[in-house]
């Protein structure tokens, strides 16, 4: 072995042992042993007074890892030093459920101050959001620290756009070590949750169901309606695989969604999950365990933030 493959072997051991030592399940056990039950507490309870907050957090979770990493970054307000963070992104300004993860935060700094981080919240939450929606359960790591780094101009190259460039697509979750399967997988998030007009309409694809375009017309003529559409139209609320059926009837809402079914290099993939909801299901949890280690900052390469929306002094 040369002397360059064992500084590389040493370097992945290196990393390895920190991540072993600042990432793992029960990271709270000892420092705050409700965090993850105070962070369900608080997603059942808001879910019961607008099932919207299910979808809507589960799509903070995404938009924070993908850019910067699963750093909370998204949830950083603007200030004078920094009047562009990522949330004030075009695509970051339909997202919800902030006030949710501050509720959360609020609860924890009372019971644990400093010791849970924003981006566990955010994961957590996320995990919530599938359980309460009818989705799995299934345990993640955490111990993710919050990063103090969050640029609007970041957000664009990083996102998934709505179009429907499958290249594009497959391309934006390789970059994230995310294959084409766990990018078809993880687009069933879409079986909950709605979407505005400006992301979509008209719908002018051929290839769309002509009666299901014509009803979404009706709700959106232009984009500059401000309106929104369930992404899963038969089942909105439910955490199943309802939405793949709907994209094999030609239903799909987004472009994006649609050339899922469309294309060639994931079709067999779509026809899969809208076949096997229990594979689908299991497919999913995997995918998004993945996805939430997404550019971790781990032991002193980030911090834990007092409040969620602005570092600490």
């Amino acid at each position: 072995m040369s002397l360059v493959d064992l500084q590389v072997e040493f370097c992945r051991m290196t990393c390895q042992r920190v991540v072993e030592a600042t990432f793992y399940f029960n990271f709270y056990e000892k420092s705050c042993p409700r965090a993850e039950k105070i962070v369900k507490e608080v997603v059942l309870s808001q879910f019961k007074f607008n099932q919207g907050i299910a979808p809507g957090l589960l799509r903070l979770f995404f938009h924070d890892c993908f850019v910067e990493g699963c750093d909370a970054s998204l949830l950083l307000d603007p200030t004078r030093e920094n009047p562009t963070p990522e949330k004030t992104a075009i695509p970051s300004l339909s997202l919800r459920g902030y006030e949710v993860i501050d509720i959360a935060k609020q609860k924890l700094e009372a019971a644990c101050p400093g010791v849970v981080s924003c981006a566990d919240i955010l994961a957590f939450a996320a995990r919530d959001s599938v359980k309460v929606t009818g989705g799995p359960s299934y345990k993640i790591k955490s111990g993710r620290r919050d990063g103090r780094v969050s640029c609007a101009s970041q957000v664009f190259p990083n996102i998934p756009s709505p179009g429907p460039n499958i290249t594009e697509l497959i391309d934006t979750f390789a970059a994230k070590n995310l294959s084409v399967q766990e990018m078809v997988t993880l687009s069933g998030a879409h079986t909950i949750g709605r979407a505005h007009c400006r992301t979509f309409a008209p719908i002018r694809n051929y290839a769309i169901d002509a009666a299901f375009a014509k009803s979404v017309n009706k709700v959106c003529p232009t984009r500059t309606v401000n309106n929104t559409v369930s992404l899963d139209a038969t089942t909105p609320y439910d955490f199943d695989n309802v939405y793949f059926q709907n994209l094999v009837a030609k239903k799909g809402l987004l472009p994006s969604d649609e050339i899922l079914f469309l294309d060639p290099h994931t079709n067999m993939e779509v026809l899969r999950n809208a076949k096997h909801f229990r594979r689908w299901k299991k497919k999913f949890v995997e995918a998004m365990i993945k996805m939430g280690t997404t550019d971790l900052k781990l032991g002193t390469q980030g911090e834990i933030r007092n409040n969620c929306r602005k570092i600490n002094s």
